[in-house]
């Protein structure tokens, strides 16, 4: 395969070729601002093209991606090219010819368009196009697509314009780049949203409807042996639980219908203990003294359900008024204290499943931070409920 190592050429001279600066310049300027408002990556890609093959005089060109198993180049858009060449040229291996080369030395490369008949046997190479550029979309030292130029004549790229050529394979390299990483972070947040679904369900759901299962061989053993009283205990207990299962099953449809503010956790539970407000007519005096609160989106989103299912015990047990909830800092630690003045727990004679889970949902929650919930009440003095767990780099690490 031929190489053209010097695609500027001494002859292209900045008089014969000055012309080209402003379109350069407004180029690059544009793709600048694309790369931060445009969503459809594949569009601004072909669009970019048309300025590429505009600029560089060519008769076509070709945009295309590496696909996810890195073994592969698909065509996102192609300027005047026959349908036979781009039906044919919808994959090709990424190691095919000038692409391939390219791909290898991460630098703009040119040959004679015989390297390109010779792999597809298509006439439209050699007769219409005599050289290919393959320009490679790099970023960080990978390769994540090609765009390539056609030309009708055997000529070198001017030196400014070659220079632009590579700036933007910088650019949107490094946009293809962001485009993968959203993706997969898309993929890890909904991954971490069903776990924490899955955890929801297997800490309240499966364990009530477990213990249902349990009381309903007792309640049949009762009735084979005709021991009403202790059957009607059972049943009792069966109904408890089905009405607790319910109960907790319209709490999680309703936490995970309740998203998190996309402006973070102060935010986020401001809205939270307004909807609380409005619903049980209880009055929440929320205060932040921690405002320069450094947590992930993972340790707010625990810091969000703990706060959101002591609420839910509130407007169910406590009988209370007013709830005060701060969020605060005292050493390396993050403080969240939330007192109410309702009849505290001995008082509610609830003692039931529901409370339970709901407990111990909120200390696993904890433990996901590294830190631990207490609960102070006594009967008539309402409930204290303590959220600790540390800074950031403070965060203890569990034993495997």
């Amino acid at each position: 395969m031929e190489r053209d190592d010097d695609l500027t050429g001494a002859e292209t001279a900045a008089p014969a070729h000055g012309g080209y600066k402003i379109p350069a310049l407004r180029a690059l300027s544009e793709i600048t601002a694309s790369l931060s408002t445009d969503s459809d990556l594949e569009d601004l890609l072909e669009r970019f093209l048309s300025t590429m093959v505009r600029l560089a005089g060519a008769i076509g060109g070709a945009v295309r991606v590496v696909t996810p198993d890195g073994a592969h180049l698909r065509l996102v858009g192609a300027i005047g090219l026959p349908q036979e060449v781009i039906e044919r040229e919808q994959y090709v291996p990424l190691e095919c010819g000038i692409c391939g080369q390219a791909a290898r030395t991460h630098s703009i490369e040119s040959a004679e368009t015989s390297v390109c008949r010779e792999s597809t046997a298509l006439a439209y190479f050699g007769e219409a196009c005599s050289r290919v550029i393959a320009i490679p979309l790099r970023n960080k030292g990978r390769v994540m697509g090609v765009y390539n130029l056609f030309l009708s004549e055997d000529k070198p790229v001017a030196e400014d314009i070659a220079l632009l050529f590579s700036s933007i394979s910088e650019h949107l390299g490094m946009a293809l780049e962001n485009a993968r990483l959203t993706r997969e972070n898309t993929r890890i947040t909904l991954m971490n949203e069903r776990q924490m679904l899955a955890n929801e369900i297997h800490d309240s759901l499966a364990q009530t409807l477990a213990y249902m299962k349990m009381r309903l061989a007792f309640l049949n053993d009762a009735i084979q042996t005709g021991d009403d009283p202790l059957a009607k205990k059972y049943l009792s207990d069966v109904d408890d639980a089905m009405e607790s299962a319910y109960l907790r099953l319209r709490e999680l449809l309703t936490q995970f219908r309740h998203r998190m503010d996309p402006r973070g956790l102060i935010p986020a539970l401001q809205d939270v203990i307004d909807n609380f407000s409005g619903r049980t007519g209880i009055k929440v005096e929320f205060a932040n003294l921690a405002p320069d609160m450094n947590l992930t989106p993972d340790q707010e989103v625990q810091v969000f359900h703990i706060v959101q299912e002591a609420l839910a015990n509130v407007s169910k047990h406590a009988r209370a008024r007013h709830v005060r909830i701060i969020v605060a800092m005292a050493a390396d630690r993050y403080l969240v204290t939330m007192e109410d003045d309702g009849i505290g727990l001995s008082g509610t004679g609830q003692t039931g499943i529901g409370m339970h889970f709901g407990m111990n949902i909120m200390r696993e929650r904890a433990e996901r931070l590294g830190g631990a919930v207490e609960v102070v009440s006594r009967a008539g003095e309402g409930t204290r409920l303590e959220l600790r767990f540390p800074a950031a780099g403070q965060r203890r690490t569990k034993k495997a």
